[in-house]
């Protein structure tokens, strides 16, 4: 049985009870503590997480073709423990998801998830507009213990329209994830004119959208991915 927390926003502590397992972001490991001889162990993904190898290789393939690209070990845990990830002083948000829940993050934002969850590459078709690319990693909660940690370029925020119906409007190029029962995914909105073709753009051309109805939790880190369409003449 696994449990993640943070310690001081940027270290994510993994608690083990009994013999589990858990994927991680290669070389994130920088501390553990048990009692006696150290009983875990570290174990390189050569394909993917999917338990069978026709899934993992074609998540493989789809990765390299995508951009998704996932370089992650497996942490056996061979009796009770702690033990301690982080990368390059990011903060770090934990989230459990329920059975059937959907987790749409970018490859690179993924810390640490647990088996209980389903990892797939999904095609998502709207990303052209900024850095994300055509794809998404997904992570859906198929049992009681999945738990996913992301990374974030600074303390995320959190928006929910989650009973409000609100209409949540953020840059492409700051979303961490988004969090809902089913992808959830967003539309696209583009505030395009003969102004953006002379360089007098607002630079904030485009948003992704979620509207009322579609009950969402979206997380955003305070800084944008460099990259995405610029669009001017001289």
């Amino acid at each position: 049985m696994l449990s993640f927390e943070t310690i001081n926003e940027l270290t994510l502590k993994v608690t083990c009870t009994g013999m589990d397992s858990l994927f991680v972001k290669a070389g994130s490991f920088i501390a553990g503590d048990n009692y006696g001889a150290k009983n875990y162990k570290f174990e390189k993904v050569l394909l993917g997480p999917q338990n069978n190898l026709g899934q993992a290789l074609f998540g493989s393939i789809a990765r390299r073709v995508t951009g998704e690209n996932l370089p992650l070990m497996k942490v056996q845990l061979n009796g009770d423990s702690v033990t301690y990830y982080a990368n390059y002083g990011q903060h770090i948000v934990v989230y459990q998801l329920a059975p059937g829940e959907v987790i749409s993050v970018e490859s690179e934002n993924i810390l640490a998830f647990t088996p209980d969850c389903d990892y797939s590459v999904r095609f998502i078709g709207v990303g052209v507009l900024s850095q994300k690319g055509m794809a998404t990693s997904t992570l859906t909660g198929r049992g009681n213990n999945a738990y996913v940690a992301v990374l974030s370029d600074g303390n995320p925020i959190v928006l929910s329209n989650v009973g409000t119906n609100n209409t949540i409007s953020v840059d492409p190029d700051a979303v961490i994830c988004w969090i809902g029962s089913g992808y959830c995914d967003p539309s696209v909105t583009a505030d395009v004119s003969w102004k953006t073709f002379i360089g007098q753009a607002s630079g904030e051309s485009y948003q992704y959208e979620w509207h009322g109805g579609t009950n969402v939790t979206v997380i955003i880190q305070p800084s944008e991915r460099r990259g995405g369409i610029s669009v001017s003449m001289d």
